[in-house]
């Protein structure tokens, strides 16, 4: 099932289409028959979770290719290394022309879910659930975002009107903590949530007596959080972020907190290796 909003995605898909193909793809015009058929298989070069596979029809559609898409796989599973999961068939120079476009998505959603996997599987059995930020590329939030989610983490506030976030330059801005907190409660529908970020206990004292709804521990270390977990003593759901990496994150979830923040979901996922390989349709075989 596609959860993409293709009215908000379709303005980015378009946006690198033109970026890549521009006035024409001379290199296929030049060599490639266009009568010629031909099939392409999506093979996996590693172990990775898919995302993005939706994209696929909906880029050869705005191509204006009449290409028959088709996968025995979904977004969010596991594929492994040598798996061909997806299939394209139609006219070669429509594969050619679509082929480093919907690599770079399927790559690069695919890089941020298979991260996001590992993050998650490594605090399982805890109370912590995975979320991503803001730190993402400008323009894909919508999508890096999506790949998150199917592999199994939560989105934070996908923009700045979602909630409120008192940060540090926030504190700063409005006044002090106390202030600030007020500020933003007078100014706010009450079914948003009210978070506030600290750096070390006196800034977490504030906090819970300014009633914030949630704590956003930053960047303390695994014994800090612990004692800060002891001193909340469930009174407002605690939120990590900093520091935070795959050896590490364990430890967090195991001081006892509610979320873990991870701006590398994004910012430090490896593109997935997966490939594009043509094959020609010769008529009279099955492929």
């Amino acid at each position: 099932m596609c959860a993409f909003d293709f009215l908000a995605i379709d303005p980015v898909l378009r946006n690198a289409l033109l970026e890549d193909i521009g006035a024409g793809d001379l290199t296929t015009e030049s060599i490639v028959s266009p009568d010629l058929a031909a099939t392409g298989d999506f093979v996996a070069k590693q172990n990775l979770i898919l995302a993005g596979w939706p994209l696929v029809s909906r880029i050869f559609r705005l191509l204006s290719a009449d290409m028959d898409v088709t996968s025995s796989r979904s977004d969010g599973e596991l594929i492994l290394v040598g798996e061909t999961f997806g299939r394209a068939k139609g006219k070669a120079v429509d594969l050619l022309k679509a082929e480093r476009v919907i690599l770079n998505f399927l790559q690069h959603l695919s890089g941020i879910a298979t991260l996001t996997r590992a993050f998650v599987d490594a605090v399982a059995g805890t109370r912590a659930t995975i979320l991503d930020t803001r730190k993402t590329t400008p323009g894909l939030r919508l999508l890096e975002k999506y790949a998150v989610r199917v592999a199994g983490a939560r989105n934070h506030r996908f923009g700045l009107s979602d909630g409120v976030l008192i940060k540090e330059n926030h504190i700063t801005a409005g006044g002090g903590m106390m202030q600030a907190v007020r500020r933003a409660r007078s100014g706010i529908d009450h079914i948003k949530k009210l978070e506030v970020e600290v750096t070390n206990f006196e800034e977490l004292s504030l906090a819970l007596e300014a009633g914030v709804d949630v704590v956003l521990l930053d960047n303390l270390r695994p014994q800090q959080v612990r004692e800060a977990v002891q001193r909340v003593a469930g009174k407002v759901p605690l939120e990590v972020s900093g520091g935070v990496n795959l050896q590490n994150v364990r430890e967090y979830a195991e001081c006892g907190v509610d979320f873990i923040s991870i701006g590398a979901l994004r910012h430090s996922a490896k593109a997935a290796d997966i490939s594009l390989e043509l094959r020609l349709q010769i008529p009279g075989l099955s492929g």
